[in-house]
């Protein structure tokens, strides 16, 4: 059963994670983990594949653009009615970076762990199934270190990336003026890691993300550099977070909108149900 309402602690005014099950939360995290994988692996199809238009284009500018389109999908579904609602975390090691940060129950840590792997098997099947030929051609968006490159190096890089990526979510969701800013401090961040890093092992810094091309293209070989090193970041960006003193993640939404219920340990306002479901609260961030 939905918990109706979020959990107050009587000692910060905060809302405490709520148990139970959370079926719109999830399915707004499946959707928006497909979508970025759809426009994601059809980026690469465009900016990679046989056929493609701009195939003269130098590699650093394609992988710039690739960058822009596939980071840009995530920030976009972060402001969204999804992402307002589920906080489109859209990635396994985020739910399990603020689950650290004890913001996280462990009913939700399951179930949006569930729906981003099944989010990012579908969007994937679903570019498969639109490009064919041109999809085959780029493995389906498969991530793999490039040729020489050491497992132990891809494995370090993917978790420096993932470190990186969790501590910019940690300081940017930990004051309510930049909480707000975090989608399109990622863009930047992902847009350029990808453009710098790609290739090197061809930055995933998600779980979920690699998966669902590894399946479709049935190369899960090397997969487990890309569970190990994002697992690896994440316990690094935990660790290196804990030693910022009287600092505290405020809100797991990469977009805090007030208006929205939160099933999540939040100390910032939120709606007790949908938009749509009642008026919107007069605070603001």
């Amino acid at each position: 059963m939905t918990t109706p309402h979020a959990s107050t602690s009587p000692r910060t005014g905060a809302t405490v994670p709520q148990s139970g099950l959370h079926p719109v939360e999830w399915l707004c995290e499946l959707l928006g983990t497909a979508i970025v994988l759809f426009v994601g692996v059809s980026a690469i199809c465009f900016d990679f594949g046989s056929a493609s238009p701009i195939r003269a284009l130098p590699i650093s500018e394609r992988l710039l653009l690739t960058g822009l389109i596939f980071a840009g999908t995530g920030s976009l579904i972060a402001i969204s009615p999804l992402g307002r609602r589920s906080g489109a975390h859209l990635n396994p090691v985020v739910t399990l970076a603020f689950w650290t940060q004890r913001k996280v129950h462990w009913h939700d840590l399951l179930g949006y762990l569930v729906s981003q792997f099944a989010g990012a098997i579908a969007g994937t099947l679903a570019a498969h199934a639109l490009w064919r030929n041109q999809a085959v051609s780029v493995s389906d968006g498969l991530t793999t270190p490039a040729a020489g490159v050491p497992d132990v190096l891809a494995v370090a890089v993917e978790a420096g990336m993932t470190a990186c990526l969790l501590l910019a979510i940690f300081f940017m969701t930990s004051h309510h003026r930049t909480a707000r800013f975090t989608p399109l401090l990622l863009w930047l961040l992902i847009t350029v890691l990808v453009w710098q890093l790609a290739p090197v092992t061809g930055t995933s810094m998600n779980p979920a993300r690699s998966l669902g091309p590894a399946l479709i293209a049935r190369n899960l070989g090397r997969y487990w550099i890309y569970v190990l090193g994002p697992l690896l970041g994440a316990a690094t960006a935990a660790a290196l977070f804990s030693l910022a003193r009287h600092t505290e993640v405020l809100t797991t939404k990469l977009f805090h909108d007030p208006r929205y219920h939160s099933t999540m340990g939040t100390s910032l306002p939120t709606g007790r149900h949908h938009p749509r479901s009642g008026p919107a609260p007069t605070r603001a961030l």
